[in-house]
């Protein structure tokens, strides 16, 4: 198996996990926590595949994507029934997910014929989608969106070291895995020390009607 196979079986299982981790936490039944992770792995390839125009969509081709997502999801049903998952479980198996996703999803675009620029945007939708899909489908505000945490920042980061290195020359093995390593590293960091982003507010100069939202 090549690289980018072993990168992608480890991508689908760690995301299938975060989302049956997901459904554990809302106490969804078998068939929920199964459907959950299945969306949760491949959603994020199903919509680049979509946009890129590539058919058929590559868990259609390749059903054992399917196969590895149901694995996961039991092992986590199975898991989560003996011992209680660690608190912040589903935060690291989705920083994980999004190191492996992100940059596969860079190295399917290049090898799609895309530009740098759409190749990362491809790679980005291909480590946040299937999370993003998760959290909506389970009523909980995106990972992406949440103001405490870097997300989409740990994706852009680590696929801008992995396309200069790429550029630079580097084996496309070392430049892969430095550029996961990144995104693992600013997503975990993140979630361990609180490190965030600045946010802008406007002031409240009492000129605006309240629209509802909550105020810092």
């Amino acid at each position: 198996m090549s690289l980018v196979g072993i990168f992608t079986v480890a991508g689908v299982a760690v995301f299938a996990a975060s989302g049956a981790l997901a459904a554990a936490r809302k106490s969804l039944d078998p068939v929920g926590v199964l459907v959950l992770a299945i969306v949760t792995a491949t959603g994020g390839g199903t919509l680049r595949d979509v946009l890129m125009g590539r058919h058929p969509i590559f868990w259609i081709s390749e059903p054992w994507y399917i196969g590895v997502s149901a694995l996961a999801a039991l092992a986590t049903w199975l898991w989560v029934g003996k011992l209680p998952p660690p608190e912040r479980a589903l935060l690291y198996a989705d920083a994980l997910g999004l190191a492996f996703f992100s940059i596969v999803g860079v190295q399917i675009a290049e090898a799609g014929g895309l530009s740098p620029f759409p190749a990362a945007v491809m790679g980005a939708i291909t480590g946040c989608a299937g999370g993003l899909i998760r959290d909506v489908l389970v009523a909980q505000v995106p990972l992406i969106f949440r103001q405490t945490e870097l997300y989409v920042t740990a994706c852009a980061a680590g696929i801008a070291v992995y396309l200069g290195l790429a550029a630079m020359g580097l084996a496309d093995g070392l430049a892969s895995m430095s550029g996961m390593a990144v995104i693992a590293l600013v997503r975990l960091a993140s979630i361990r020390w609180g490190i965030t982003l600045p946010i802008l507010q406007l002031p409240n100069d009492g000129s605006r009607e309240s629209d509802g939202a909550p105020r810092g």
